[in-house]
């Protein structure tokens, strides 16, 4: 049997397995009607446009 020639230590260990764990941050876009923020691919809930078309009323 094979295995680690030293012990890694809780620290290392650690550091090592932190990256696959790493929260990735929301991709934002804005709205071509009001250039406001939001998720890509959903309806603005500023104006509520999506892809230039209006699908809920706002006043």
């Amino acid at each position: 049997m094979i295995g680690p020639k030293n012990k890694s230590s809780k620290g290392r260990r650690n550091k090592r397995r932190a990256q696959s764990f790493r929260i990735a941050k929301a991709t934002l876009a804005t709205c071509p009607t009001c250039n406001e923020l939001k998720l890509p691919h959903t309806i603005c809930k500023m104006c509520g446009h999506y892809k230039k078309v209006e699908y809920i009323k706002k006043d």
